[in-house]
């Protein structure tokens, strides 16, 4: 029975304690918790200086405007740093993470298909490092210019620009995800795009919990390997039937 993508996503926090998966789960999360600490401390340290260098310019005399400064500055900076830093720095978590992302996609696709995980070991993973880097330079080209032209409406159209960056967010997660169990198939890059877009319902529901769990402290640490086993278990279940049924 078809499911939404917002049982998916959460069908990924199963998965990821899977008896057998766990240890394919471990590199990618060890990435994600290294990778979103550091860039946690190093932004909300930027922020808090900034903050103050804005409020200094304000005169002694005037307390309370210091005060209420503060006070709207803080929040506003904090949520316009998780919007923005949940796809940069998402992006390049999953880039220095995806040859063991695909090991994952793969290891959890055997999984719900019924075979047996296999352990090819570390030469199988080396061999596939220059494809699937590749992808991700494949993605990241397609990337950029639509996520800079989305970043210039985030700081210069309020509130829509707003709503539009995190929808594009939301389905960029959902290319990037997706596209494990498709890449593991060898299904080029144009055409995983279109066939996810026959199924954007889904793939967005998907990608929007990734985006709100992505902003989520602490959470945010095992986001990754969670989108990959969901992603997958979309694949499974929804894309691979209708791929061959249209090959």
């Amino acid at each position: 029975m078809s499911q939404g993508g917002v049982h998916y996503f959460f069908e990924g926090f199963s998965l990821i304690k899977t008896k057998g998966l766990k240890r394919f789960v471990f590199v990618p999360l060890a990435i994600n918790l290294i990778l979103f600490s550091l860039a946690f401390y190093f932004l909300f340290g930027q922020i808090e200086l900034a903050i103050a260098y804005v409020i200094d310019l304000v005169p002694e005399w005037l307390g309370w405007v210091k005060t209420a400064i503060s006070f709207f500055l803080w929040p506003l900076a904090v949520i316009s740093v998780l919007l923005i830093f949940a796809l940069i720095f998402g992006t390049l978590a999953n880039w220095i993470a995806a040859p063991f992302n695909g090991v994952l996609s793969e290891k959890v696709e055997r999984h719900l298909t019924g075979q047996d995980l296999g352990d090819e070991g570390v030469m199988a993973l080396v061999k596939d490092i220059p494809r699937t880097i590749g992808r991700e330079l494949t993605k990241l080209v397609w990337y950029l210019p639509r996520a800079i032209g989305f970043l210039l409406l985030f700081f210069f159209l309020p509130v829509i620009g707003q709503i539009l960056w995190f929808l594009f967010n939301a389905w960029m997660m959902a290319i990037q995800y997706c596209d494990y169990p498709y890449d593991n198939h060898k299904v080029d890059f144009t055409k995983m795009r279109l066939h996810l877009g026959q199924h954007k319902g889904k793939a967005m529901t998907f990608g929007m919990m990734v985006n709100v769990f992505s902003l989520i402290p602490v959470v945010n640490f095992i986001v990754m390997p969670v989108a990959i086993c969901g992603a997958t278990a979309i694949w499974v279940n929804e894309l691979k039937p209708t791929l061959h049924q249209q090959r």
